[in-house]
């Protein structure tokens, strides 16, 4: 199911051909720095550059022999190279080469999500342009409150995207960090210049420090902005399920042709799209506290971080890749009901202009507290007898003392409640709204 949602290449960045590709590119960066310091001579470095390879199924059959991976890649790559194998992996350690193609893989999938993200924020704002007049019952608590308008819902999530595009992209360049300092981070074996020069080729940046790892507070920080972000396509998610449902009707998702919503009930049309982004967001929160509880690890390091990662580095990324790809195309085919939002902002028969009827007799000089008994006792017969607010209050001979007919009319403007909104669009999108 996800695999139709999810481009080939997110799934192909964690696959064992290009896992390895990654672990063959920090060594030979290592060899081409160590070369240039002089440390490898320049016809051996020549022959591993022309010759260096691996083969995935030698790499597993060789591991089932010797129980370690690094192991195994490396006698795989000897194999191809020859005697000037010797100098690869000269110096380093297992972590020199998983840490540093670790980040390219995240940074990799970072990018990808970037672009993602980004193609919803330009479907947010067309649609927010769209429906920038369209106007709609706010609602708190689940309870009509005062007009707003549909497309300020809109840029509500675009503005809450954009800073998680910020978020993302600053978490991008936290784990675009390598590091080839040994078994302890001491440079014991090889200089923090190769180090620097190896990085660089990378296209990374060396840790100022490290011990046999780069620290996991950079994961914790690259896995929790991916739950951040699955918050906000939940948050999204969320609100187009309820407005879907058959007692509010105002948007629904599309619903293609031959779809099915229920084996049992054909007049159904269900938003499985938005519930399926609601679960799995569920899973990458729950993968963000797994990459916080790999910043505590043995002294100068243990191993209990790397299963852990093995599975959410690949998982969270997929799936982020996923909900963003399907949220984007449920946003683009969001059918709108227009006249179904008005008919609900008028099912509570004018309640909603509560607010604005108080600070007009406010306005006239009655206390506060007095008013809004006056109106209160207006509003409760409207929930009670079903009648309609306006027509209370121009019955209501107290009010009649202090506001008159034309008055009271003017407090049932919508414009009274969306006169700012090009005001906050300008905000949101600046001139470009």
């Amino acid at each position: 199911m996800i695999s139709r949602y999810t481009r080939p290449e997110m799934g192909r960045i964690w696959e064992d051909q290009n896992r390895y590709a990654k672990w063959l590119e920090v060594e030979l960066a290592a060899c081409e720095a160590m070369a240039e310091e002089g440390l490898i001579p320049r016809d051996a470095l020549q022959t591993i550059l022309e010759k260096a390879d691996f083969s995935v199924d030698r790499i597993l059959e060789i591991e089932a022999q010797t129980k370690h991976d690094v192991i195994a890649f490396l006698t795989n790559v000897e194999e191809y190279v020859g005697p000037d194998s010797r100098f690869i992996h000269m110096g380093l350690t297992s972590s020199d080469v998983l840490d540093t193609s670790l980040a390219l893989l995240l940074k990799e999938a970072m990018e990808m999500i970037i672009g993602d993200v980004r193609d919803i924020m330009a479907v947010l704002k067309k649609r927010a342009m769209e429906h920038k007049k369209t106007v709609m019952i706010g609602r708190s608590h689940g309870i009509h409150a005062e007009p707003i308008t549909f497309g300020l819902k809109l840029a509500l999530w675009y503005a809450e995207m954009e800073r998680n595009l910020t978020r993302l992209t600053d978490a991008k360049d936290v784990i675009s960090c390598g590091k080839l300092s040994g078994a302890v981070g001491t440079f014991a074996n090889v200089s923090p210049g190769v180090e620097a020069l190896a990085c660089e080729k990378l296209g990374l940046k060396p840790a100022p420090i490290s011990n046999q790892i780069v620290q996991r507070d950079r994961h914790a920080q690259y896995f929790t902005s991916l739950a951040v972000l699955a918050g906000t396509l939940e948050k999204i998610a969320v609100e187009i399920r309820h407005l879907q449902r058959t007692e509010v009707l105002e948007a629904e998702e599309p619903f293609s042709k031959g779809q099915k919503g229920s084996s049992a009930m054909p007049h159904k049309k269900n938003p499985i799209g938005s519930e399926n982004i609601s679960g799995l967001a569920r899973l990458v929160r729950s993968n963000s506290l797994a990459a916080m509880e790999n910043m505590a690890l043995w002294h100068e390091r243990d191993i209990s971080h790397s299963s852990v990662e093995r599975v959410i580095g690949p998982d969270s990324t997929i799936l982020a890749d996923y909900m963003l790809k399907r949220l984007t195309r449920l946003l683009k085919g969001l059918v709108v009901h227009p006249e179904r939002m008005m008919e609900n902002l008028n099912r509570t028969r004018g309640l909603i202009f509560s607010q604005q009827f108080l600070l007009a007799l406010a306005r006239k000089g009655i206390e506060r507290q007095k008013a809004y008994v006056m109106v209160q006792r207006n509003a409760m017969k409207v929930w009670e007898e079903k009648r309609d607010f306006k027509d209370l209050l121009l019955k209501d001979p107290e009010i009649g003392r202090y506001l008159n007919a034309q008055e009271i009319g003017a407090v049932f403007d919508l414009g009274y409640h969306l006169k700012h909104v090009d005001d906050i669009f300008e905000r949101v999108f600046g001139n470009r709204s």
